[in-house]
């Protein structure tokens, strides 16, 4: 294999990922891979794999690769919410212009209470925000 092989690897899982150390020197000239540890992203927990201890090098290496998976999906997030805007744009034009009334009325009901509950969540965000900030500064100036 061309290039050169990280120590380790990290599959991908849904919540976290498996940590892998990939061994290159072995008898066979064959890569392996032993699992050391799994890590769970939402909640920052490293659980390593049965007995194993990790090394201080292995600890940095997986929650560098932590903190920058946590990076990562953050801005997936915010771009996932742009491409919503996007599609509740073009789902707007979609009902003005082409849809007909059979396609309107598969979808209506549900995109309204979809909405409503975001529009409800937003509003009450929003309220929660205006809220704190205006408490701020009644606690500096007190």
């Amino acid at each position: 294999m061309p290039g050169v092989l990280p120590d380790l690897y990290f599959r991908i899982r849904e919540n976290g990922a498996a940590v892998f150390r990939v061994d290159k020197e072995n008898r066979q000239r064959r890569i392996e891979m032993e699992q050391i540890a799994v890590v769970n992203v939402k909640n920052g927990e490293i659980k390593p794999q049965s007995e194993r201890k990790l090394s201080d090098a292995d600890m940095t290496a997986i929650r560098d690769w932590l903190r920058s998976r946590q990076e990562l999906l953050a801005r997936r997030d915010i771009d996932d919410i742009h491409r919503s805007i996007d599609h509740l744009n073009l789902t707007a034009q979609w009902a003005q212009s082409k849809a007909s009334a059979e396609q309107l009325d598969a979808v209506t009901d549900a995109l309204l209470l979809a909405m409503h509950d975001l529009r409800s969540v937003l509003v009450r965000k929003k309220s929660e925000r205006l809220a704190q900030a205006e408490a701020r500064p009644a606690r500096n100036n007190g």
